[in-house]
């Protein structure tokens, strides 16, 4: 089944500075620019792999670098496009990739793309790792929605390219409109700390203030640990706003142990959000019949940790996950080698020792 790949005037490259190779390592600029020099244009294939088993990220972005910016300068200042010129086969965004498998070939003039090299590599593989981590953290959520919300934790530019990775990796919601901007959503969030304490510190006051002035389509999800008190801010909540309240988010700190556990000491690890204080909160909304509202649960959650809630059957709705987004052991770094050149219409292996040219079936036409 065909699928679609982005339109690459999405990603607003910065397309002279590409062509001209300033985010380019020099020795890719000086290798276009001797070919230049000495007017000799071979025609190369170049494969690009990475060494894990990953999910991919960033295919369609290296796409729009190629069309964009391959190409030469011509006399007189202008730029003659390299595109037409070139033969690219690449899989898609979110496919599964086996260690060493190849994910891209561009065959042409090796003068025209020599200078892509290092925006090509560092696009898959920034945009790589964001989509394995989603898709490790998505699994472990088992059908539960995920939210990508780890804007706060790097440079803002990187914010759209990331979103899409976990967006095509699983993750539902992002919490910057950046984030979602590929696919065409917005961002959304719960009601911020911040906005409790310019409120006095009143969570109820400020959910309600939310509510009045927020689009009636935006869920309304109340933060309810500013007071480290989550049970009863929830109920407070939800006796405040009814229906309107979609759902509460617990975010209590790594270094706290909430009210509603004071009494439970000894029995498991009462700190930050745990499977017991989701317990307490979904058994008291319930008792008081407010069974609609869900639960949302953030502060330090990785993979491995949302599996463990998921495995003892700890009823939380949501998963709002941060840095871990970022983390992991595994490596994703691109690697990108000509491995064939062509002459006189036949071509040739050429290719450093140890790196022969890998074939991939699943390679498609761009």
């Amino acid at each position: 089944m065909a699928r679609n790949r982005l339109d690459p005037a999405i990603f607003h490259l910065p397309v002279e500075k590409m062509r001209a190779g300033y985010y380019s390592d020099a020795y890719f600029n000086r290798a276009r620019e001797i070919l230049e020099r000495d007017g000799y244009h071979p025609r190369v294939r170049m494969q690009v792999f990475q060494r894990s088993d990953a999910v991919l990220g960033g295919i369609d972005e290296a796409i729009a670098i190629a069309k964009l910016c391959s190409g030469s300068p011509a006399p007189g200042g202008a730029w003659s496009e390299g595109w037409e010129h070139l033969r690219v086969h690449a899989l898609y965004d979110g496919d599964r990739i086996g260690s060493y498998e190849t994910v891209l070939t561009i065959e042409g003039d090796y003068a025209l793309f020599a200078h892509l090299e290092t925006p090509l590599l560092g696009v898959l593989s920034r945009r790589t790792r964001i989509a394995t981590n989603a898709r490790e953290i998505v699994a472990a959520a088992n059908g539960k929605t995920v939210l990508f919300f780890p804007a706060r934790f790097d440079h803002h530019l990187v914010q759209t390219g990331d979103g899409y990775a976990a967006y095509v990796a699983g993750a539902l919601g992002v919490s910057t409109d950046a984030n979602a901007e590929w696919w065409g959503a917005r961002g959304m969030g719960t009601v911020p700390h911040a906005l409790i304490a310019a409120y006095g510190g009143d969570t109820v006051l400020a959910t309600k203030k939310f509510a009045e002035h927020i689009a009636p389509d935006v869920n309304v999800i109340a933060l309810v640990d500013f007071d480290n008190d989550c049970v009863t801010t929830s109920l407070a909540c939800a006796r405040a706003l009814g229906s309107r309240l979609w759902g509460v988010r617990l975010d209590t700190s790594n270094t706290l142990v909430d009210r509603s556990l004071w009494d439970r000491f000894g029995t498991f690890v009462p700190t930050g959000v745990n499977p017991q204080l989701v317990h307490n909160v979904r058994g008291a909304l319930d008792a008081e019949r407010f069974n609609h509202v869900k639960i949302v649960a953030s502060g330090g959650f990785t993979a491995a940790r949302i599996a463990h809630f998921e495995a003892t059957g700890v009823p939380v709705d949501a998963y709002a996950v941060g840095s871990a987004f970022f983390e992991g052991s595994g490596s994703f770094d691109f690697t990108a080698d000509i491995v064939a050149i062509e002459r006189d219409g036949v071509w040739h292996a050429c290719h450093k020792v140890g790196r022969p040219e890998r074939p991939n079936p699943r390679l498609v036409r761009v």
